[in-house]
């Protein structure tokens, strides 16, 4: 059993570009966030496109949380909410929706502090594009069909011919191998234009 590890220590290491932190928030708390989107948008796909750009932007902006200004859990679904909506407003023109106060942002906070899902998310740069050519062909095509065409997990699943649980678990075990590379890059960080080396 891996040692629990603090939301605000989390955010810590994804400022510092841990990978593996923003593993385990995702891991924490991807279900949550998932149902609260979903509650907002009434679709699972643009629920699923709401999670993938929150931990993105958790990824690219974790040093703006500020533990004393509140729970990292409010946070996160105050950004998932501004997300909905305006994914809501570009789909749907317009369409009337129902506002999600912060009581129940709060709400959601509390409930699913501690919930888990499989582990997948994206992270972008130069040494991941670089990373993404040492996966197999079948790891390769999930990861740039869904963070780089922008893609569903169920779109890739109909356009591909692949049952969602298989492209699941290769979106699972590519995050794992560009973990390992990426924590390979730091350690060559003047790896040459071959790739990354290890």
């Amino acid at each position: 059993m891996t040692e629990w590890i603090e939301d605000s220590r989390l955010m810590q290491r994804i400022a510092e570009r841990d990978a593996s932190a923003l593993e385990l928030l995702y891991d924490r708390y991807e279900r949550a966030v998932y149902s609260f989107a979903y509650r907002i948008v009434g679709d699972s796909m643009t629920a699923e496109e709401t999670v993938q750009e929150l931990f993105l932007r958790i990824w690219n902006k974790a040093e703006r949380f500020d533990a004393s200004q509140g729970k990292l859990t409010t946070w996160m679904f105050a950004i998932t909410r501004n997300i909905a909506v305006d994914m809501l407003r570009r789909r749907s023109k317009g369409a009337a929706t129902t506002p999600v106060e912060n009581e129940t942002l709060a709400a959601y906070a509390d409930e699913y502090t501690n919930t888990e899902e499989e582990v997948q998310r994206k992270w972008e740069g130069i040494r991941i594009k670089e990373a993404l050519t040492q996966l197999n062909e079948d790891q390769k095509q999930v990861i740039e069909s869904i963070y780089y065409a922008g893609l569903t997990q169920q779109e890739v699943s109909s356009r591909f011919g692949i049952p969602l649980g298989t492209v699941k678990s290769r979106v699972r075990l590519a995050m794992r191998q560009l973990q390992k590379l990426l924590a390979d890059a730091e350690l060559h960080p003047d790896a040459g234009r071959e790739g990354i080396h290890p």
